[in-house]
């Protein structure tokens, strides 16, 4: 098979056979390589492989215009424009109608003129070389675009990586900086109760019990609100009327003296699916913040409002089309950098001062708008205040009816309780809380430990497990539990369970869920619900 450097040189020629062997002859004599081509389908197919020009007979074209040959025309790419000598004989013109191809037209006519072939020959070749020169050129500009853009993908790539890590590292630092803290209270509060009491002393101790109290509350305030920037806390997700949020008394209560409240509430405003508890938590936090941004005090303004939005509002497809609320907070105060603004929703990311602040209120409002199948958004501008818009899902349907409060169970029932939990310390320290309240424990570290139990003849009147179990979950072990002793009450405990997220598509008939940390009278008390006092 010839070379594609040599197809691309050469010329292609459609004639009858005579006026293409001498065509062929002449251009050979030239050194201008050649090839004759049968008719319109071998001629198309070899400038498919390659040519620099193309010589054909008017004739050809006397019965309608050739569509093979126009359309590879239409279809050059943009480097290309074939050369096309025209060989006319103007006596058949006259008497025959003829259809050429648009395209690069250069004519020759009958009786050809051997300098006029081979000039014009020797014109469409370079014309074409310089074509190809083109071609070559434009292929080596766009491989050094596409190896740029591969390289700027690449460095983009690295850039996002490193932010990561970044954020990564904040929130890894901010986490043991705050747990160091914590922990130093606690740590020393044990230390403390431990010298009194083997000097034998017990005075004061509520006092040291206090702070340690406190300080573990000041954790699992930390965990939940971390559980909340990762959309990983446990939510009961209903009905809620925001208008009942936010009235102005109760919204009064938690600003400054300094700071004038403007409300805007319609009175047809749509009720929203979510976490009633997280929604209030989420809306004190960006009023908290909202105050802090105005120290000198200033105007405060929460507007509600019933929108319909269509995905394509927003360019990231943060929200899917559908009605939405949409609560925009706005105040006058101080206003943030873009700088800042490119790092509000990160945890532990804070502009204010150490000790005045851990920097997680906006990253959990993030997580539960996102958890929430909403959004969030912040617009701000130093010296021109902020303006937070967060969009919730509009509540579709009547109300779900409250679960009636379970009756405590008579005294004669039993209050044999099967604890289920994979951490020997919390496994331990639940069964001798529980043990001590009256209600005695049988323990075991996984599923096939518990379903082994569940198989045996022992009594067990409820099961305790943690959802986040190896091997099989606490929830699959519940149904299999079920099979076994259908009426068994279940109460879950969970720290972080991406399967508990959503309490009411997790949660069946007779089962309850409390999550980590939890006090142990908490405990106590919702065993006690369940299975009556001991």
């Amino acid at each position: 098979m010839a070379s594609s450097l040599a197809l691309d040189e050469r010329a292609l020629i459609l004639a009858p056979p005579q006026l293409a062997a001498d065509t062929a002859r002449l251009l050979a004599s030239a050194g201008i390589e050649s090839q004759c081509t049968l008719d319109i389908a071998n001629l198309h197919a070899c400038l498919i492989e390659g040519a620099a020009l193309v010589i054909i007979a008017e004739q050809h074209f006397s019965n309608g215009p050739s569509v093979p040959l126009q359309g590879f025309i239409d279809q050059q790419p943009s480097w290309s424009d074939l050369p096309i000598l025209l060989i006319m004989d103007l006596a058949d013109t006259a008497t025959r109608p003829s259809h050429p191809p648009d395209g690069n037209l250069m004519q020759l006519l009958c009786p050809l003129d051997d300098g006029q072939v081979l000039q014009l020959a020797r014109i469409a070749q370079r014309n074409r070389r310089h074509q190809y020169r083109a071609r070559d050129q434009l292929s080596a500009l766009q491989q050094r675009m596409d190896a740029r853009s591969q390289e700027q993908h690449s460095n983009e790539l690295a850039r996002t990586q490193i932010r990561k890590m970044e954020a990564v590292g904040q929130l890894a630092g901010g986490i043991a900086h705050d747990f160091n803290n914590l922990l130093t209270s606690i740590g020393g509060s044990f230390e403390l109760i431990e010298r009194r009491l083997n000097k034998g002393r017990s005075d004061s101790l509520e006092g040291i019990l206090r702070m340690g109290q406190e300080a573990v509350s000041r954790a699992g305030k930390l965990t939940h609100r971390l559980l909340a920037f990762s959309s990983r806390q446990s939510l009961h997700s209903q009905r809620v009327d925001l208008s009942a949020l936010l009235e102005s008394k109760r919204l009064n209560a938690g600003l400054t003296h300094s700071v004038t409240l403007q409300l805007q509430v319609p009175n047809d405003l749509w009720a929203v699916e979510a976490d009633d508890g997280q929604l209030r938590e989420a809306l004190d936090n960006l009023l908290l913040n909202a105050c802090e941004a105005m120290p000198t005090g200033g105007l405060l303004r929460i507007e509600a409002s019933n929108q319909h939005i269509q995905a394509k509002q927003f360019a990231d497809g943060a929200l899917n089309s559908g009605d939405y609320l949409r609560l925009r907070i706005i105040d006058n105060g101080q206003g943030m950098s873009q700088s800042t603004l490119e790092h509000a929703f990160e945890p532990f990311f804070s502009t204010k001062p150490v000790g005045q602040g851990i920097g997680l209120g906006l990253s959990m409002v993030y997580g539960f708008s996102k958890q929430s199948h909403g959004h969030v958004t912040l617009q701000s501008k130093i010296g021109h205040g902020t303006q937070v818009d967060l969009y919730l899902p509009r509540h579709v349907g009547e109300a779900m009816p409250k679960r009636p409060a379970l009756a405590p169970v008579p005294d004669s029932t039993g209050h044999n309780v099967l604890v289920v939990e994979d951490d020997p310390h919390v496994r331990q320290l639940l069964c001798q809380a529980l043990s001590e309240d009256g209600f005695p424990c049988q323990t075991a570290a996984n599923a096939n430990e518990a379903l082994q139990i569940l198989r045996s003849s022992q009594r067990i009147d409820l099961l305790v497990s943690d959802v986040g179990l190896p091997g099989m979950n606490g929830r699959q072990l519940a149904e299999i539990a079920r099979t076994l002793r259908p009426r068994l009450p279940v109460l879950f405990i969970t720290g972080y369970a991406e399967t508990a997220m959503a309490r009411e598509g997790f949660l069946g008939a007779g089962m309850h869920l409390i999550c980590k940390p939890f006090e142990l009278k908490q405990l106590q008390a919702q065993v006690t619900q369940i299975l009556g006092k001991p």
